[in-house]
């Protein structure tokens, strides 16, 4: 399955979740490809949107494998085969932690415009991205969901590595994915245009879904 780009996936995604109408829904986008995913969803199941801040901690020899993952609420995750094989020390985790940590805190505040977190104590937290190939982001916004007392928490692409799926399928309630093909290698290639999406982006689809929900809570 090729999408093709951002808007229709989440349009394809939304008909998929459905059976989340009615619930008591939190839509969170992992920035920044998973907005504009989110946005459709949110839209769809008329339910508020906010993003989850994660980063993933990346090997400082080679910054694309991931070590592990920060997100909001100071929740670390480790990648303890990866610390292993790569030999990380103590140090090298905390340095890329610390420097992460002040990362995620900035976007946060960025993205949001200074407006607070959207509560998720109680609630389903259905965390959305534009797809899944190694998955530590994923995980740890789950984690991130789960510290931060959501009820449930569900995770819905349009595509994802089997591994990755496989994996996540621990770490969430529900994960719902709409093509998990065989040779996958990275998410660009199931998308016609998967033209990178701007911090302004975010942040202008993030106003548009708060005024949005704003409007519909009168």
């Amino acid at each position: 399955m090729i999408f093709h780009d951002r808007t229709t996936a989440g349009k394809l995604l939304a008909q998929r979740l459905s059976h989340l109408k009615g619930k008591n829904v939190v839509v969170l986008g992992l920035p920044r490809g998973g907005v504009p995913v989110a946005f459709e969803v949110a839209r769809d199941l008329n339910a508020p949107l906010d993003v989850i801040v994660v980063r993933k901690l990346g090997v400082p020899f080679q910054p694309e494998l991931a070590m592990g993952a920060i997100g909001e609420g100071e929740v670390v995750i480790r990648n303890e085969e990866v610390i292993r094989m790569a030999s990380i020390t103590v140090e090298d985790f905390e340095r890329a932690k610390a420097r992460e940590s002040q990362e995620v805190a900035s976007r946060a505040t960025r993205f949001r415009e200074g407006r607070s977190r959207i509560a998720l104590k109680s609630r389903l937290a259905l965390i959305v991205d534009d797809g899944i190939a190694t998955g530590s982001t994923a995980q740890a916004a789950c984690d991130v969901a789960r510290e931060l007392g959501a009820d449930q928490v569900v995770l819905a692409v349009p595509v994802g590595s089997r591994e990755a799926i496989a994996a996540l399928t621990k770490k969430a309630d529900e994960v719902i994915c709409l093509d998990v093909p065989d040779n996958f290698f990275a998410v660009g290639q199931w998308y016609e245009d998967f033209s990178a999406v701007s911090d302004e982006e975010v942040i202008d689809t993030l106003r548009k879904a708060h005024t949005w929900s704003k409007a519909n809570s009168h």
